[in-house]
């Protein structure tokens, strides 16, 4: 007999030899049918795998994240036999799963897909899983895994086996297909019964631009037709939230081949916003003793190479900017953090001067492959509204509490109200990945928990999602349309203090290390400001959007009464503008709701005479007729519903 432990710590005895499905079964045959995957020992493993000795089993199905994750993983394994149907000399190299979906690499040599071969790739996927085909892993030797792919002429596969162990090489059967593969599959092909191919793109071969393109073929894929259909109509909403289409018909921002790929301008309104944006955090990091500094776009290799950023994101850097000293060698900054060191490094400090807090909305840089770059949420160039947190040991829990607080200050500021967190920490079995010994991370991730677990947050943690100073803790946002999004990151960082020599004199006269707090409550203003576009559809909150109000004189001759109820509201600090083309009202008022100015003042006779504004509300129509002050005074209660005080 083996005991295997369940999630909630019951622990059941079962024969040996019993399978993930056999304990699903011994559950509850209803739950059974919805079991596609399963995880023994932190190890993903089949529904039919025989367990052989004690341990900690997880049952996934579609609902869960892993569920999903073994569910598109293997519809990656029926759309290469789909492929292969049609393109029988395509040469296969991997298909993963990925947050929505998977995809397929391959190797069509001369041949081509385009979205019209998509419709015969999904009638064979569904004619293949019908068959109800059992998905089985093998153990293969090496000499025969290469043997199977030099015969097939696939050098993608060979590569890959190259680099693994003997012993550890598995292939997965299905069908009559086989594919390399280390295995997490669901328990047959019948149990998808929907699928969409939804892109087809290039990609190099394991994403270096050396290497040859290959033909990347993006799916999705479900248990339900229902689920399907749910799912298209969500990306079509989203296609709608575009923040790229918004951010072109709201004139917020745009790109240029000859500025540079991944490399956005700032468009006056785009401008505007952002600053409102930078203000809006100014003024509550002054309340909580923030002092605003500014560093330069670049500075010394040998500043990174202190840092530790060098090692990590090198590869990941824009060339070294040359000067005319010989060996002298400057890099554009991919972070804020060794700047922020040397300017604590300015002067020596006592206890009694900490906590100090240095903010930055500092501008870094990073050569991403330009496949990945995608509108704000994937540039080149971003700013982060930095800010560095150095303290005594005693302090750090306070401080800690103190930014979550913030965070949390700007997501309600911001209609982002459902949320979880993420503590994420170092993975114990991979230790050179990191800097800094054990004891002070195991210090920094219990600080953590702790104070995560103080402010009752709902979180998780994750093993292996730690930067490569210190442990974090990540703020996981969902958006209107129900996608998760990484915004807003505090870090515990032991380690750079040390790096760059940082001190502080303590009450026992001595130099002590401050612990240094890493925070940035928007992370990249970029992407903080792609994704509050995507979840608001560009309705955003009034108290940030470029234009609150539009005027819409009737016609000329009441464009002087427009102008002064225009100076009121400016003079009320409400942001307001005049439409005075030679245009009929009801095109206005359409552009108007076009462009999401929150509200539409209609002016003309009546209004002049009564000293009145009729007002229309972007997407609910006519509100009433109000007097010039009762209209500001509406206005200001407005903002005041969703800009809180801090």
């Amino acid at each position: 007999m083996i005991k295997i432990t369940l999630p909630d710590g019951t622990i059941k005895e079962f024969a040996k030899n019993s399978t993930p499905m056999d304990i699903a079964k011994s559950i509850s045959e209803g739950f059974a049918r919805n079991v596609i995957s399963a995880n023994f020992n932190k190890t993903t493993v089949e529904t039919s795998t025989p367990l052989t000795t004690d341990g900690s089993l997880i049952l996934y199905t579609f609902e869960d994240t892993n569920g999903k994750k073994a569910f598109w993983h293997s519809s990656a394994h029926v759309l290469a036999e789909a492929i292969l149907n049609f393109y029988p000399k395509a040469k296969l190299t991997i298909g993963p799963a990925i947050d929505n979906g998977f995809y397929y690499d391959v190797d069509l040599e001369e041949d081509i897909i385009s979205d019209k071969d998509f419709k015969q790739l999904e009638t064979k996927f569904l004619e293949i899983a019908r068959g109800k085909h059992e998905f089985s892993i093998r153990s293969v030797s090496k000499a025969d895994a290469l043997s199977k792919y030099a015969a097939e002429d696939n050098p993608y596969k060979v590569e890959l086996i190259e680099n693994l162990t003997d012993g550890d090489i598995t292939f997965c059967d299905h069908s009559d297909f086989t594919d390399l593969c280390r295995g997490g599959h669901v328990p047959n092909t019948g149990i998808i019964k929907a699928i969409k191919i939804t892109s087809v793109a290039g990609a190099y071969w394991r994403g270096d631009e050396k290497n040859k393109q290959l033909t990347r073929v993006y799916g999705i894929s479900f248990p339900k037709q229902k689920l399907l259909t749910e799912y298209l109509a969500l990306l079509e909403e989203a296609k709608q939230r575009d923040h790229r289409k918004l951010g072109r018909e709201l004139e917020l921002f745009t790109f240029s081949q000859k500025v540079g790929a991944g490399l956005p301008l700032w468009l006056p309104k785009g401008a505007a916003l952002r600053g409102r944006l930078e203000d809006f955090l100014k003024k509550a990091q002054k309340k909580a003793g923030y002092e605003m500094v500014m560093t330069p776009h670049i500075g010394q290799k040998e500043l990174y190479v202190t840092s530790g950023h060098y090692e990590k994101y090198g590869a990941d850097s824009f060339q070294s900017i040359k000067t005319p000293k010989m060996d002298e060698e400057f890099l554009l900054k991919p972070m804020n953090c060794p700047h922020h060191c040397e300017v604590y490094n300015f002067k020596p400090y006592s206890y009694k001067d900490l906590p100090k807090r240095f903010a930055e909305f500092g501008t870094v840089y990073r050569y991403e492959q330009s496949g990945e770059l995608h509108g704000l949420t994937r540039v080149r160039g971003f700013t982060q509204d930095d800010a560095h947190i150095f303290c005594t040991p005693e302090q750090l829990d306070q401080e800690f509490k103190d930014v979550i607080d913030l965070v949390l200050y700007v997501f309600s500021s911001l209609g982002f109200e459902d949320f979880t967190a993420q503590v994420s920490i170092r993975d114990k079995n991979t230790p050179e990945k990191y800097i800094g010994d054990v004891e002070t991370w195991e210090i920094a991730e219990n600080a953590i928990i702790s104070a995560a677990t103080d402010k009752g947050l709902s979180f998780v943690v994750e093993e292996g999602e730690a930067a490569f100073y210190g442990p974090k803790l990540d703020f996981m946002v969902k958006d209107a349309l129900g996608r998760s999004w990484q915004l807003g990151t505090i870090q515990v960082d032991y380690n750079l203090p040390k790096r760059f020599d940082l001190t502080y004199k303590g009450a026992d006269n001595q130099l002590h290390r401050p612990v240094m707090i890493h925070r940035a409550p928007f992370g990249s203003m970029e992407r903080f400001i792609a994704v509050l576009l995507e979840h608001t559809g560009g309705n955003f909150p009034l108290w940030l959007t470029p234009d609150q109000v539009i005027l819409l004189p009737i016609s000329d001759k009441y464009q002087k009464y427009s102008e002064k109820v225009l100076e009121s509201l400016e003079n009320s600090e409400i942001r307001a503008l005049a439409d005075n083309r030679n245009e009929k009202t009801g095109r206005k008022i359409r552009d108007a709701e076009v462009s999401k100015t929150p509200y539409m003042v209609i002016v003309g006779e009546k209004e002049e005479q009564e000293g009145t504004v009729s007002v229309r509300k972007h997407g609910e129509g006519d509100i009433g007729t109000f007097t010039i002050e009762e209209f500001i005074s509406l206005i200001k209660t407005e903002e005041s519903k969703t800009l809180k005080k801090f």
